[in-house]
């Protein structure tokens, strides 16, 4: 496939403006073979499943190119940028990602038709929005709450156990403070731990970001100026590494991102596990999970600051400026999030980002006597109602990202005192900040 820029595709992109979705026609692309980079991992492959059927539509081919994480395709992409060669036509974006690309995407509005933008969230959309363009269609929210083994809780030997040593009784932990004594308290290491965390990369600095919140820190004052060094982000840093010093997470967290997190949950060795709703009917089915019927759901806990952790966004769904075919893609973006797809993954636990979706997904489960997952999309509401928020939607939150987790790690095995650490951390993201242009005298 030859990856042309010309004046052309104008034409093409106001063509497809007039293309009616509501009817299922897809359009005709016969013979043409699509280009897409996509996340890869456990949850996303029952979405791509589906792919044959919009091959079958279209007469089109869809060409996987790369199936990552996150973490490494938002490398791969840039390595892409800085090599001058696009050679694709659609790629997973998310919500923290998207505002560091510049301009390689394309401005969905007037190529997506707005009566179908309509069925989405508007709050989705807003944060799919950079510099007034909409550069992603999203495919699903995220945001955790706390997922625990419920057979613990009833246990009666570990209620008065429990009741003893912290002068309170076991529940599921209101508060952070709650949820370290009782990670603390269930862990037998080296066989079955309190809770895990995820340990690198951006995953550890949004952790980290999400209690810093509920502490009442912020990553920045109003001016850009990092302040998450305060004594709400020395708490936050260390309530991770008390978890680590007491064994209560396994030894490997600092090197464990979402999959791992999810995995070792489901395994059945884990107490509790702070997560995505993507989870949920995995650790609910005995096919996948150890834990499956033993699993409890509650809203994620308060810090400090009498705020829940809410760190969130959307994955997503872009198409490159560079795409020979963007009518293609535009159509392809557009099958993977209507609405039976996002009921495929919604489902699951993923969290649709169409409204209609929403309901439609908890009315089926109900009817079904799934009270498990109507809980999970019950809780999951309130969450996404209550405690939502996003990483700063601006081009260098990824590199400041990219200088605060490692001291975070220093930080939590004991390498730099967590004030230093921190302090490491906010003079690197100032200087950042300074030469990106956000920080001024």
């Amino acid at each position: 496939m030859k990856i042309l820029a010309t004046l052309a595709l104008g034409t093409a992109i106001t063509t497809f403006a007039g293309m009616a979705f509501a009817d299922a026609q897809w359009g005709d692309y016969k013979g043409y073979t699509l280009r897409v980079k996509l996340i890869g991992g456990a949850q996303y492959e029952k979405l791509y499943a589906e792919i044959p059927k919009w091959e079958a539509a279209t007469g089109a081919k869809v060409q996987i190119v790369s199936s990552k994480n996150h973490f490494e395709l938002d490398k791969e992409i840039k390595q892409d940028i800085a090599a001058g060669k696009i050679d694709y036509c659609v790629a997973s974006n998310h919500t923290s990602f998207a505002p560091q690309y510049g301009d390689i995407y394309i401005d969905l509005n007037g190529v997506i038709k707005p009566d179908v933008l309509a069925e989405f969230d508007p709050l989705a959309l807003k944060n799919a929005t950079v510099d007034g363009k909409l550069v992603q269609l999203p495919r699903h929210s995220d945001i955790s709450n706390l997922f625990y083994k419920k057979s613990l809780y009833a246990d009666q030997k570990n209620k008065d156990a429990f009741k003893a040593k912290y002068g309170y009784d076991l529940a599921p932990p209101e508060t952070f403070d709650q949820f370290k004594d009782q990670a603390i308290f269930f862990a037998k290491a080296p066989d079955f731990f309190g809770t895990q965390f995820v340990g690198k990369d951006e995953a550890i600095t949004g952790r980290f970001y999400e209690m810093l919140v509920a502490n009442g820190g912020a990553l920045f004052d109003d001016k850009w100026n990092p302040t998450f060094n305060s004594a709400a982000g020395v708490k936050s840093l260390m309530w991770f590494k008390d978890l680590y010093d007491a064994k209560a997470v396994p030894a490997g967290s600092l090197n464990y991102l979402w999959d791992d997190t999810g995995m070792g949950f489901a395994s059945g060795t884990v107490a509790m596990d702070l997560d995505w709703a993507g989870w949920a009917a995995f650790f609910n089915d005995p096919k996948n999970s150890k834990i499956a019927g033993d699993v409890g759901l509650v809203r994620a806990p308060k810090g400090d600051g009498g705020k829940r952790s809410g760190w969130s966004g959307s994955h997503s769904f872009s198409i490159t400026k560079a795409c020979d075919n963007q009518p293609a893609a535009a159509s392809f973006v557009t099958f993977l999030t209507d609405h039976d797809n996002q009921m495929i993954e919604a489902r699951t636990g993923l969290l649709p980002t169409r409204t209609k979706v929403w309901k439609d997904v908890e009315a089926e489960f109900k009817a079904q006597g799934n009270d498990f997952m109507a809980n999970v999309f019950e809780t999951y509401a309130q969450s996404m109602a209550e405690d939502a928020f996003t990483p700063p939607l601006i081009a260098p939150w990824i590199e400041v990202s990219n200088v605060i987790w490692p001291d975070l790690q220093k930080g939590i095995l004991g390498e730099m005192d967590p004030q230093a650490a921190l302090d490491d951390a906010a003079a690197k993201a100032k200087t950042i900040m300074e030469d990106a242009g956000y920080l001024k005298d």
